[in-house]
């Protein structure tokens, strides 16, 4: 068949959909076939322009032509270059078969001569399987530079949201205004206060969105917050290492995601009305659960006696175990000038501190390199065929956590000096706290207070009884502080069966100081 009567299909092709990248090639090639086209005086029918990868098959435009040219429509091809039809086997087959049959009665590129003979079908197979070998040999050495860069600890991708990629030191780095986003969700869901939607809804209110800059769905955040890479651990292909990055989110902070999440997938219990207590409080004689049930508008705490039937425990009134846990927080409560006193003379000490925070620090260090003279050993050991991949693999990620957790202590102490200081003076302002519940807070406030400085909460007879947590115990072992609080309320004293508001909380009947109100 002479060219000049051979209908022909312009072809281009470009490998990516991105409007930055080759964008120029797709009007070259077109420029270049036209003209092509004209100095040959071919005939052409349509362009068709591809966006789309030809390492595997399955390109719509691509099976669309040899459709068209299968149904007679057109009998030739002009592209720029054998690799633009085909860099997989089937694709080019196929290219081939239909030389072959005559369907394709010619081929021309502005970059390679064609003739449909033996030896031209031969040369185009070659070109074809030229091709493919290029794409496969650009996988494995894009496979090859992603393993160097993992053992670097360089994340070999795109940066995940909250990251930014460098490119002169192709590494990330937290993003200033995506990054505090990220870590304020990881903050939020850990207090087990907010489901995902809820979370969904308040970040991306707060302002985070994607690099095209649309709102992360519900499904992003959730891969958001199974992503190690923000507390600096790279997991990839099933396997750990250890980052380089800066991490966005402490491990620790991780974990506890982690742990809310795992918690939040299992099956959820039936809700109950929200009383006060309930879950609270166990029966101090069958140890069964406290239960709140309401009758004739009042709320009442009886046991459930889902083990002892015949528990002889009775009821006590809602209001007469708020006004007791009003009388513990009061004997725990440490006087506003003794706490004031005592916050100042730890302060004084925190400015001498002279602890052993060199000792720690060597110590962390040294257990940082033992992990890693273990993880070169690990390796040696899979090389030496001692080991299996899995267990290579198991111990490996076992490992790099440890090293992650040794490290984020050895930052800790090395940012904090005297680290028990602190916690002192945080349990120091608590005792005015517990003064101020007493007086100010709600129940809820006050309830969740006592669960803070107290467990094996029980109630006997309807009175409460509580063992105080370390360091509460030492504060209860120094008696009653009740004379330098306020006293308590009229309704208090009346619900308690007191003779006089203004009744010392070691007179009161049934009062044992830090054991039960």
């Amino acid at each position: 068949m002479d060219d000049t009567t051979t209908k022909f299909i312009i072809y281009a092709r470009k490998s990516t959909d991105d409007l930055s990248r080759q964008v120029r090639s797709i009007d070259d090639q077109i420029a270049e076939l036209r003209e092509l086209a004209k100095r040959e005086k071919l005939s052409t029918i349509d362009v068709l322009i591809e966006k789309q990868t030809a390492k595997a098959p399955g390109r719509p435009v691509f099976n669309s032509m040899l459709s068209r040219i299968e149904n007679g429509e057109a009998s030739g091809i002009l592209a720029w270059h054998p690799d633009r039809l085909a860099r997989n086997s089937l694709d080019g087959g196929r290219i081939i078969y239909l030389v072959d049959t005559g369907k394709i009665a010619a081929l021309k590129f502005p970059t390679f001569t064609f003739d449909p003979s033996p030896s031209g079908k031969f040369m185009l197979s070659i070109m074809f399987g030229q091709s493919k070998y290029y794409v496969d040999n650009l996988s494995e050495n894009i496979k090859r530079g992603q393993r160097q860069k993992l053992r670097n600890g360089i994340w070999p991708l795109l940066a995940p949201v909250g990251y930014l990629n460098d490119r002169t030191t192709r590494t990330i780095y937290p993003d200033p205004n995506r990054g505090p986003l990220i870590r304020k969700a990881f903050e939020l869901y850990a207090t087990g206060e907010y489901t995902i939607d809820r979370l969904v809804e308040t970040v991306n209110a707060l302002g985070l969105v994607g690099r095209k800059g649309e709102y992360l769905s519900r499904a992003h955040y959730h891969r958001i917050l199974q992503h190690p890479i923000y507390c600096g651990i790279i997991r990839y292909s099933g396997e750990q290492y250890e980052g380089k990055h800066e991490p966005i989110i402490t491990k620790q902070l991780f974990d506890a995601v982690q742990e809310t999440m795992s918690r939040r997938s299992r099956p959820k219990a039936p809700k109950y009305k929200p009383f006060i207590y309930r879950g609270v409080f166990r029966c101090g004689e069958c140890g069964c659960f406290i239960t709140t049930e309401t009758q004739k508008g009042n709320n009442y705490l009886r046991c459930t006696k889902r083990v002892k039937k015949d528990c002889s425990q009775p009821y006590v009134r809602e209001e007469s175990i708020s006004a007791q846990v009003r009388d513990y927080l009061r004997l725990i409560a440490l006087p506003p000038e003794w706490a004031d006193w005592m916050i100042q003379e730890i302060e004084a000490e925190q400015d001498k501190d002279t602890d052993c925070r060199q000792d720690c620090l060597q110590s962390f260090r040294s257990q940082i390199a033992a992990n890693d003279t273990k993880l070169e050993r690990l390796m040696q050991a899979y090389l030496d065929k001692v080991l299996s991949l899995d267990e290579y693999r198991q111990g490996k990620n076992e490992l790099i956590e440890r090293k992650q957790e040794l490290k984020e202590k050895l930052t800790a102490t090395e940012a904090n000096r005297g680290n028990w200081f602190e916690p002192a003076i945080r349990f120091v302002k608590a005792t005015k706290q517990a003064l101020f519940l007493t007086e100010n807070g709600s129940d809820e406030q006050r309830r969740d207070f006592l669960r803070k400085v107290g467990s094996n909460l029980t109630i006997s007879n309807r009175h409460l009884s509580v063992e105080p947590r370390k360091p509460w115990q030492l504060v209860v072992d120094q008696g009653s502080f009740a004379q330098h609080n306020a006293a308590p309320s009229c309704d208090d004293a009346a619900l308690l069966g007191e003779k006089s508001p203004g009744l010392q909380l070691a007179e009161r009947p049934g009062f044992e100081p830090g054991i039960r109100v």
